[in-house]
């Protein structure tokens, strides 16, 4: 599966206003709920804050990947945005944070939650795609960003 198969415009955002962390997460949460595969709104913040309390889900470079598993999904649930102002993410790097992509999957899809995670992670590890994110004026044009950027060089 690939990361773009798992976007579409309603759960992705330019120039998301978030004034920390948890308003960021929060606000991630919210935006994923459009997807429609959400069951239990609270279920899902739940395991997403508890991860997050492990460890910082702030990865480096300007990037954080919230992330948990829950069964209250129907299915994979996911959201991207480009924050309008960086934030401190607590990330190992200690760089504000500028992106995000939220992720969670349901327990029994362990496999293609990590792979999904590791692709997330190898397209935003990328100097060059996150320079063409932080231009994207659009939803459109972020998403097609990705579907690009897979093409480009992903073996999937």
């Amino acid at each position: 599966m690939k990361v773009s198969d798992i976007l579409t415009d309603k759960i992705i955002e330019i120039n998301l206003p978030a004034t920390d962390k948890n308003d960021a997460i929060n606000k991630m949460i919210e935006l994923a709920n459009n997807s429609g595969n959400i069951t239990n709104l609270e279920a899902v913040r739940k395991c997403v804050f508890e991860r997050e309390k492990l460890v910082s889900t702030g990865v480096g470079k300007g990037f954080a990947i919230p992330h948990g598993k829950s069964d209250e999904i129907k299915d994979i649930v996911a959201a991207f945005a480009v924050l309008k102002d960086p934030i401190d993410f607590d990330s190992i790097d200690g760089e504000e944070v500028r992106f995000i992509f939220l992720l969670v999957g349901k327990d029994s899809m362990l496999n293609l939650h990590i792979k999904l995670l590791s692709r997330i992670s190898r397209l935003m590890n990328k100097d060059e795609f996150r320079e063409k994110l932080l231009k994207s004026e659009s939803k459109e044009a972020a998403l097609k960003l990705f579907v690009e950027e897979e093409q480009s060089y992903l073996d999937i």
